[in-house]
């Protein structure tokens, strides 16, 4: 959207209208003596996040860390199916396993 351009006199007089305007989206730049000295533009509205800011494992970047040797102390058998069927169904995405 093109921004409008008023002098300072223009908007000290209508501040309110372009207010108004520049919440609906609308960019006022404020000018003196034709130079440009303000830009009144819309705020974001902070939306509330209803699930936690960040998951388990990651910092507050959203980087997930493991350490080096995270599995060495989970048993092998967590890693073993012992020939149950998959809750999660096929998870190898029809890769063969080694």
């Amino acid at each position: 959207m093109a921004s409008t351009q008023v002098n300072l006199y223009e908007a000290k007089t209508q501040l309110s209208s372009l207010v108004e305007r520049a919440a609906k989206g609308e960019e006022i730049v404020i000018a003196k003596a034709g130079k440009p000295m303000a830009r009144l533009v819309p705020i974001e509205v902070e939306r509330k996040v209803s699930g936690p800011l960040r998951r388990f494992g990651q910092n507050i970047l959203g980087i997930t860390i493991h350490s080096g040797d995270w599995e060495d102390d989970i048993p092998l058998s967590y890693f073993q199916d012992e020939g149950k069927e998959n809750p999660f169904g096929d998870e190898t995405g029809g890769i063969p396993p080694k």
